[in-house]
């Protein structure tokens, strides 16, 4: 059976350039790979014939001549240039193309870097919107004191793994394929340590817990973080230390309720005040200020006191204070008391509607529907 042209193949036009190709290569390798696909043989093939195709037009000598003269061109049967999956140059495919899966190219970095770490900090509505300074005390894997971080007994040094030659993964034959694995003998650190350090036991950290002091800027909400630099874990192999996120949790308050940057609260009403009107003291975060309530004030009435809200820690301005009024019933009535609101009961019946708008029009709006029920 005679072969798929290679730009075929990959799904490619003859003017791709080399970056399109192991793009394209890519994705049929990817979607055809034998470890994906272990009971279909065809995907196997389509592989197969992928990476051949990729061998070809990835490189610039054998792509030119198998433009000039096709399959024979590149055929060593027929005295072409080098085909199939011999030498080294698959392996090389190999790598650059799936380095990100199989482990890269086995050059092993430096020192790595400690784990980020996250502390919940409880703070009141007032420190949220005025801001503090708070101590927390945060337990960390710290760098071993008596070893340095590095793992070794006071006086010895970690030595180079014999297994690795200190790049932490070895090269593993599977067929034709090259694959990188961490190596067993020294778990990818590169090094081994004949003498451990007595206090971490060879790990270079050990637990502690620390004590921070915690700048918490005002106008912060549940959610926001602040981050500390290098205050998180100390890194393996004397690795620079993560960093700590102190997240924000706004703790609830007995008066007040925050939405963003505004405030509300709650602000009940004497019977008599609201009939008649008058003048209250509410709280606001910054003291006590006078809220005038006019006659006829009903329940759910907003009153807004500009400015005393929050100013947000993004910036602009300050939000307001919504007082909601909540018109109270009187109780523990004196007969004397029942008395007058019984007078004032059937002095406000005579005025029906006039005095009692929403109560008349509730009533009849029931007696319309109990009538459209009957009819």
């Amino acid at each position: 059976m005679s072969k798929r042209d290679y730009y075929e193949v990959l799904g490619v036009d003859k003017n791709a350039n080399e970056a399109d190709i192991k793009k394209a290569y890519r994705r049929v390798a990817m979607k055809y790979h034998p470890d994906r696909n272990p009971d279909d043989p065809q995907a196997d093939a389509k592989f197969k014939e992928a990476s051949e195709a990729y061998e070809i037009l990835a490189t610039q000598e054998k792509r030119a001549a198998y433009d000039q003269f096709g399959h024979a061109g590149v055929d060593p049967s027929m005295g072409g240039g080098a085909g199939g999956f011999g030498g080294g140059s698959f392996s090389d495919i190999f790598g650059d193309v799936f380095g990100d899966i199989f482990g890269g190219g086995g050059n092993r970095e430096g020192p790595q870097r400690g784990s980020d770490l996250r502390y919940t900090l409880d703070i009141s509505l007032e420190d949220a919107v005025k801001g503090a300074t708070v101590e927390i005390r945060v337990p960390s894997l710290s760098s071993c004191d008596l070893c340095g971080g590095s793992g070794a007994k006071k006086g010895s040094q970690p030595t180079t793994c014999g297994t690795c030659g200190g790049a932490g993964q070895v090269r593993m034959q599977q067929g034709f394929f090259q694959v990188q694995q961490t190596c067993p003998n020294c778990r990818g650190r590169g090094k081994t340590i004949s003498n451990p350090c007595s206090t971490c036991r060879g790990q270079g950290r050990v637990e502690k817990s620390k004590t921070l002091s915690v700048k918490v800027p005002p106008g912060v909400d549940t959610g926001d973080r602040i981050r500390l630099s290098g205050e998180g874990e100390a890194g393996p192999e004397s690795g620079p230390a993560g960093d700590l996120f102190v997240q924000m949790s706004v703790k609830e308050h007995p008066l007040f309720e925050r939405d963003g940057k505004h405030l509300y609260c709650e602000v009940p009403i004497s019977f008599a005040d609201a009939a008649l009107g008058g003048e209250l003291e509410v709280p606001t975060l910054d003291g006590r200020v006078k809220l005038k309530i006019p006659s006829e004030t009903q329940t759910g009435k907003l009153f807004r006191l500009r400015g005393k809200g929050v100013k947000p820690v993004r910036g602009g301005g300050t939000g307001d204070l919504l007082c909601r009024s909540v018109v109270e019933t009187p109780i523990n009535l004196s007969k004397r008391q029942q008395e007058i609101l019984e007078e004032l009961k059937i002095s406000l019946g005579e005025g029906g509607k006039k005095q009692s708008p929403r109560q008349t029009n509730w009533f009849e709006g029931v007696k319309r529907f109990f009538d459209d029920m009957t009819t």
